[in-house]
């Protein structure tokens, strides 16, 4: 069949919508089988789409609400037809300007697509961190149930990318957003739990257990395991509202050296705000006499760093702790510090005492914490019920006695009362 005859049949096919929805059935059914069989069954058919099958088939349809047309059928049709050089897969072909392919044989072409990429991937990135991760490069990719071959092909050499430039391995610290532009362009990429934002976070796990570095799941802070995670790899997902307040201490670094401006500040006997980027690169917190004395009302805070009656170490957690408050827990616990707590004497400042209590890997006091303090600190706001539930969560035996007193007053402690009579 010359290209003029392939453009009347084709033309002819076109001619009526009733041959797009059959051709379409067919198309599926090799897709599936790998050759031209199976039955079609045209569902809703028109009088005009009836017809066009009558002509072609030479066989009355009327009254029929389905007609089942299967490949033998068509075949013999279109042998007897004037476009009898044509075989059907030809038909199919330049009807939907494709080439027809069965779904295995499609499997199998892209198998060898895919093995001929990742020798080409091995050559180009061979001696790279990726090169060495690839089979948990692979993995993670897999993960994210990408399955067209050219998304795959992308999201590996995303990863790849990912994986070599990860800012720790050059000793660095980056924001997420200047990582995110360095490698999309975008810096909004991997922002939350978006799908790209989710793949960084399974490569950065991945790299992680590679390197036997993953951080400690933390069942009582578990949502600070995905900031560990990067702040591991170097990268940083908040650090403007991520720091920590400390006095009268000082800090060995990484290297072995002291940080030199926590020296000053240490000398002069004033208090220091420390980011999260610079808590990462210090190795352990020493304090006077091995202990410290942490509060959790910035005031507070202020006033033990004021009192001229002794030198003493202290550090403001400021409400709820953040991830730079908990590092610097780590810190202090590298050097065996002895640590003393005072929080509100109220449910959440119990609570959170609590939490701090159970984290920390040293010895661990509460400090103005007994009925006796509370009793100093009440205040006249009453506690609602809702919160006075909440107590129930308060299983430390050294807090239970002021938590029944705070069920029987109903009323709140706070420091700032507190210490301002001490």
């Amino acid at each position: 069949m010359n290209k003029q005859e392939e453009r009347n049949c084709i033309a002819y096919f076109q001619s009526n919508k009733v041959w797009k929805r059959l051709f379409h059935g067919f198309w599926e059914k090799y897709r599936s089988y790998g050759v031209f069989s199976g039955t079609v069954v045209l569902r809703g058919l028109s009088m005009e789409e009836i017809e066009a099958l009558e002509g072609f088939f030479g066989k009355s349809f009327h009254g029929k609400n389905s007609v089942s047309i299967s490949a033998d059928r068509f075949s013999k049709a279109l042998s007897a037809s004037r476009f009898a050089q044509i075989a059907p897969e030809q038909l199919l072909e330049l009807y939907f300007q494709e080439k027809l392919i069965g779904k295995k044989e499609e499997r199998l072409a892209e198998e060898q697509q895919r093995e001929q990429f990742l020798e080409e991937f091995q050559n180009r990135y061979q001696g790279t961190p990726a090169c060495e991760m690839l089979t948990e490069l692979l993995a993670v990719v897999k993960g994210c149930g990408t399955k067209k071959l050219q998304e795959w092909k992308q999201l590996v050499e995303l990863g790849a990318e990912m994986i070599n430039s990860l800012p720790y391995r050059e000793g660095k610290m980056t924001y997420l957003a200047v990582f995110a532009t360095q490698m999309t362009g975008n810096p909004h990429a991997f922002d939350g739990k978006n799908s790209k934002g989710t793949f960084l976070f399974r490569l950065v796990q991945a790299e992680l257990a590679h390197q036997n570095r993953m951080p400690e799941q933390s069942k009582i802070f578990p949502a600070f395991f995905r900031q560990r995670c990067f702040l591991e790899v170097g990268i940083l997902l908040d650090d403007v509202s991520n720091y920590t307040m400390v006095s009268g201490v000082r800090v060995q670094k990484k290297d072995g050296s002291f940080h030199a401006g926590v020296e000053g500040f240490y000398v002069e006997g004033d208090m220091v705000q420390v980011p999260l980027v610079v808590l990462s690169q210090w190795e352990k917190m020493i304090c006077e006499d091995g202990r410290i004395y942490i509060v959790e009302n910035p005031s507070v805070f202020a006033t033990l760093c004021k009192s001229k009656e002794q030198k003493l170490s202290c550090m403001c957690m400021n409400g709820q702790p953040r991830l730079a408050g908990l590092v610097t827990l780590d810190l202090l616990a590298a050097a065996d510090t002895v640590v003393y707590y005072a929080g509100d004497l109220d449910p959440e400042g119990l609570l959170i005492a609590q939490k701090i209590a159970n984290y920390y890997k040293g010895e661990f006091h509460y400090w103005h914490m007994s009925v006796g303090d509370y009793q100093k600190s009440r205040s006249k706001e009453r506690i609602s019920e809702k919160r006075l539930k909440s107590l129930e969560r308060i299983t430390d035996e050294k807090l239970l006695p002021v938590v029944e007193q705070m069920r029987q007053e109903q009323v709140a402690g706070y420091q700032e009362t507190l210490f301002s009579k001490t």
